[in-house]
């Protein structure tokens, strides 16, 4: 998983709160970008290429990155969105 996602939380951690208010999302996008971008483009050369053995190492990549994206997805985005007060 890219180290890009958990930037602001380490820029809240050091004192600079207004780098996750403001622009955390940016970072956030960019690190789910990365860790959905890599298995793919990575399992399509192999696959070009004709490379039986990277394909698995690509697939067991896609398989290990999807659950924290689908984390960080729903409790990033999806969950937040609730109204206080409701249980969605």
């Amino acid at each position: 998983m890219p180290l890009v996602m958990f930037a602001p939380a380490i820029a809240y951690a050091v004192g600079l709160p207004d780098v996750r208010r403001e622009i955390g999302w940016v970072f956030g996008l960019a690190g789910l970008f990365a860790a959905a971008l890599a298995p793919a483009a990575g399992l399509m050369v192999a696959r070009v290429g004709d490379r039986r053995p990277a394909r698995g190492r690509f697939l067991v990549m896609a398989a290990v990155s999807t659950p924290p994206i689908l984390c960080l997805l729903f409790f990033g985005v999806l969950f937040p969105e609730c109204p206080d007060g409701y249980h969605c």
